[in-house]
């Protein structure tokens, strides 16, 4: 069987959507040597991926815009997926072309188009919701991340739990407890001290609730000295109100943002964390929590959306809007090494029954699935 994979729709600086098609791909390399994969991907990613296998073959797709991309995936791809003789076509990105040539797999990460539209700039409002309900409604199945986003969809769409399979996400094999040394080096990159942070991992945008932690830390800022808040991510959008918040809480001496961080540094900076905060709205996984969990550090979330589904037991989980009980938390895991100690070992075990591939397995099972019924080519 021929299986497409659009990655077209990846940013250069990895995270969230990217991670997971990083690690599919990484893990359908390691577990299947039969089906033929043609992946579609920018020429940067195709050399990060550095796969070399006789059964893949990447087609460098580099578009300058969004907007390029999405007149793309509608126009070019289908010609792209006839060319290449595509039995099955997974879009792993919420959306997958109008005129279909393969039979289609589409990928729903999460649902805060719908949930949260107030969330996001005004141009993914008019064009994602729309396309996310079509592509809902006519692929052939649909993965998601998540119990929780599988029960969204059902839910606010009405899609069939049977059209529907909920893959589980997983942290990479580098993200392991680190040596000391990888420790001081990750932290000295970015002038840090190792043991002397609370860290946030993610991108700067509302739903992540970043102004809630960091009224919380100003809150708790007294019991937590020697601390300090790292906030390790990139510049999503309306990230504005966050750095405002800083210093009108008059934290700007406490509070560090690293900006981006590179995925080779990242579990040397969990490692030296104290303990990660995510204090998510709402996620269709929370790879930073698991992340974290698998390098043995002690975590903090929400108990929202798919966070309880991740941590298990294994975290300490508050109400999002609850400022004072996310500083409580913080300060608990601080003044209680034992349950820090405790959480870690939990989180460890829980992390490792996880990974990219038994995610690649699920996957291959649905593509299996979906290419043995009748092709597919209508409009």
């Amino acid at each position: 069987m021929r299986i497409g994979i659009d990655a077209t729709a990846l940013p250069l600086q990895r995270t969230g959507v990217a991670n997971y098609v990083f690690g599919l791909l990484g893990g359908l390399a390691a577990v299947d040597r039969e089906h033929a994969y043609v992946v579609f991907a920018k020429r940067a990613h195709i050399a990060q991926l550095g796969i070399d296998r006789p059964n893949f073959q990447f087609v460098p797709i580099d578009l300058p815009s969004r907007g390029l991309r999405l007149a793309w995936e509608q126009v070019v791809l289908p010609r792209h997926t006839r060319t290449h003789r595509l039995d099955v076509l997974h879009s792993p990105h919420y959306t997958m072309p109008l005129r279909r040539a393969a039979r289609a797999v589409v990928t729903f990460c999460d649902m805060t188009f719908l949930l949260y539209p107030e969330l996001h700039q005004a141009v993914k409002r008019a064009y994602f919701p729309a396309m996310m309900r079509w592509s809902a409604r006519h692929a052939d199945r649909l993965i998601t991340i998540s119990e929780s986003t599988r029960d969204d969809l059902a839910r606010l769409w009405g899609v069939d739990p049977g059209r529907m399979t909920a893959i589980p996400l997983a942290a990479g094999a580098e993200y392991r407890p680190a040596a000391p040394e990888a420790i001081a080096a990750a932290c000295a990159r970015h002038g840090l001290r190792p043991g002397g942070y609370v860290l946030y991992v993610g991108v700067l945008e509302p739903r992540k609730n970043v102004d809630a932690l960091v009224a919380a830390f100003g809150l708790a800022a007294e019991r937590l000295q020697g601390l300090d808040l790292v906030i390790a991510g990139k510049r999503g959008w309306m990230y504005d109100r966050i750095f405002a918040q800083v210093e009108a809480l008059g934290l700007a001496h406490r509070v560090r943002f690293t900006g981006y961080v590179a995925q080779e540094d990242l579990p040397g900076l969990y490692g030296g964390a104290r303990l990660l905060v995510y204090p998510s709205r709402y996620e269709g996984f929370g790879l930073p929590v698991l992340e974290a969990m698998a390098c043995g550090v002690p975590v903090v979330t929400t108990n929202v959306s798919s966070m309880p589904e991740v941590a298990g037991d294994a975290a300490l989980l508050v109400d999002p809007d609850d400022v004072p009980g996310l500083a409580a938390a913080i300060v608990r895991l601080v003044d209680d090494p034992a349950l820090a100690r405790e959480l870690a070992r939990r989180g460890r075990e829980r992390a490792a029954g996880f990974s990219w591939e038994r995610c690649a397995e699920e996957t291959r099972r649905v593509y299996e699935q979906v290419g043995s019924s009748r092709q597919g080519t209508g409009s």
